[in-house]
C-alpha cells in the first residue's frame, strides 16, 4: 500500500464518524462484507487493477451508502482515470454528505488543483552492458579419463574458457487500465574468440492480473527466439499462471501456486522438440528491506517424437533466494536452484545403455550499487554444477560478470 493510501485511511476514521454516530440499523455481524470488499479494492489499486477496484467501490456504495472510504477512493480513482466530471460529482457528494475533516479537504483540493487528466501509460525500460569471464562456454565435459580408460574425448568437448561482452535491454508498457503489461526483452552475447557460441535471444509477451473474490492470479503468455553462432537455433512458447489462494499464514508469509506449460523446438536438431508442464508451490516473505522466496515443484517433459534420446523425462525443481536492500540503495541477492531430470528409457541403445539421471545445481550472488538516480553497477558471480550418472555429460562452470545498467521510466 502506498503512503498516500496509508494517510487517507488514517483520515477516513474522522470522515466516517458522522455515519458511525448514528444508531445502527441492525446488529453488527462478526464479518463485515463491505470492509472485506474495501480491503480488496485497496489491494486492487495497489496492484494496478483499476477496473476491478472501480467495480468493487461502486458495489460498496450501492450496499453501504455511508461508506465514506469507498466514496473517496472512487473519486480519486475516477480522477486518476481522467474522468473529471464524475470525480467532481463524487467530491461534491463527499463534501455535502460527510462534512470531511481538514486532512480530507486538503486531499480533495490537491486533486482539483492538479487536474483530472487521462493517465499516461506506465512504461519502464532497462539497458545493460556487461563484460564477463566464462570458464566453460561450451559446457564441456569434466569427465576424468583416468577413471574411464575405455573412453576418449576430443578437445572440442572439453571445457573451453573465454571472455565475452553482452548487451541486453528490456521494455515494459502498461496496455490496459486494469494492469495488463506488455514486455519485450533482447540479449546479445559475443565471445572474444569462441564465436560459434555467440547467442542472441528475443522474448516478448503479455502479463495480466486477475481476481476472483479473494483469490488473485497473474497469467503470462510469452514467445522466444534464439540464435547460436549466428544461426537460428531455437523457438520457445510458454503459458504460466501464478495463483494466490486466500490462505492465512503466520509471519507475513504469502503462498502461491505456479503452473505452466511450454513448448521448445530446435531448428537445427532433429528429435529434440518437447513440451514441458510444471506445477510448484512458492512461499515468500517481505520483512522491511529483506525478502525471501522458496519454492519446490514437479515437472514433466514430453518428447515430441519417440526418437528423442531418453524419451520422456520426469523432473523436480526447487529454488531459494534472499534479497536485501540497504539504506544507500545498494542491494545484495543470494540464490540457489536445483533442476533434476530422470529419463524414461535408455539414452541411446548400443552406445549409452543407461537411463539418464541429471541434477543441475546453480548458485548465484549479486551485488548492485546505485551510481546515479538511473544508473547502477552490478557484479554477479555464478557457479553451475551439473551431476550425471552418465559421466560424459557432467560439467561445471563458473562465471563472473560486471555490468553497467541504466533504468528509465
Amino acid at each position: 500500500m502506498t503512503l498516500r493510501y496509508s494517510r487517507i485511511i488514517v483520515l477516513l476514521a474522522a470522515l466516517q464518524a458522522p455515519a458511525l454516530a448514528q444508531p445502527p440499523a441492525a446488529p453488527a455481524t462478526p464479518v463485515d462484507p463491505a470492509q472485506s470488499m474495501y480491503d480488496e479494492a485497496l489491494r486492487s489499486i495497489a496492484e494496478g487493477r483499476k477496473g476491478d477496484a472501480s467495480a468493487l467501490l461502486q458495489r460498496i456504495i450501492e450496499e453501504v451508502p455511508l461508506h465514506a472510504g469507498a466514496w473517496l477512493e472512487l473519486a480519486l480513482l475516477q480522477c486518476s482515470l481522467g474522468s473529471a466530471k464524475e470525480a467532481e460529482r463524487l467530491f461534491t457528494v463527499i463534501e455535502q454528505r460527510f462534512d470531511p475533516p481538514p486532512g480530507i479537504v486538503q486531499v480533495i483540493a490537491d486533486a482539483r488543483s492538479n487536474g483530472c487528466h487521462r493517465p499516461t501509460a506506465f512504461t519502464q525500460y532497462t539497458v545493460t552492458l556487461s563484460r564477463g569471464i566464462d570458464q566453460n562456454v561450451n559446457q564441456g565435459s569434466t569427465l576424468d579419463l583416468s577413471d574411464h580408460p575405455d573412453l576418449s574425448l576430443s578437445p572440442e568437448f572439453r571445457p573451453q574458457h573465454d571472455q565475452y561482452t553482452m548487451l541486453s535491454g528490456e521494455y515494459l508498457r502498461e496496455l490496459t487500465q486494469n494492469g495488463t503489461l506488455g514486455f519485450i526483452q533482447l540479449q546479445d552475447r559475443r565471445n572474444d574468440t569462441l564465436s560459434k557460441f555467440n547467442n542472441t535471444a528475443l522474448f516478448f509477451g503479455v502479463e495480466t492480473p486477475w481476481s476472483w473474490g479473494r483469490w488473485t492470479a497473474r497469467t503470462t503468455a510469452m514467445a522466444g527466439y534464439m540464435t547460436l553462432g549466428s544461426k537460428f537455433y531455437q523457438r520457445q512458447y510458454q503459458l504460466q499462471a501464478r495463483v494466490g489462494p486466500p490462505v492465512p499464514l503466520p509471519y507475513s508469509l504469502q503462498f502461491h501456486v505456479v503452473g505452466g506449460i511450454s513448448h521448445t523446438s530446435y531448428v537445427t536438431l532433429q528429435n529434440f522438440d518437447a513440451t514441458t508442464t510444471e506445477l510448484r508451490g512458492q512461499l515468500s516473505r517481505q520483512n522491511g528491506a529483506t525478502s525471501v522466496v522458496a519454492g519446490i515443484g514437479l515437472q514433466r517433459d514430453h518428447a515430441a517424437t519417440d526418437l528423442r534420446p531418453g524419451g520422456d523425462r520426469r523432473g523436480l525443481v526447487a529454488n531459494l533466494s534472499w534479497r536485501r536492500r540497504y539504506e544507500d540503495g545498494a542491494t545484495t541477492e543470494l540464490a540457489y536452484s536445483l533442476q533434476k531430470w530422470k529419463g524414461q528409457s535408455v539414452y541411446s541403445a548400443g552406445i549409452l545403455n543407461e537411463t539418464r539421471d541429471q541434477a543441475t545445481h546453480v548458485l548465484r550472488a549479486t551485488m548492485t550499487w546505485p551510481l546515479t538516480r538511473n544508473q547502477y553497477l552490478v557484479v554477479e558471480g555464478r557457479q553451475v554444477i551439473n551431476k550425471e550418472n552418465i559421466p560424459v555429460f557432467q560439467y561445471n562452470n563458473r562465471q563472473l560478470q560486471l555490468s553497467w545498467q541504466w533504468q528509465g521510466l
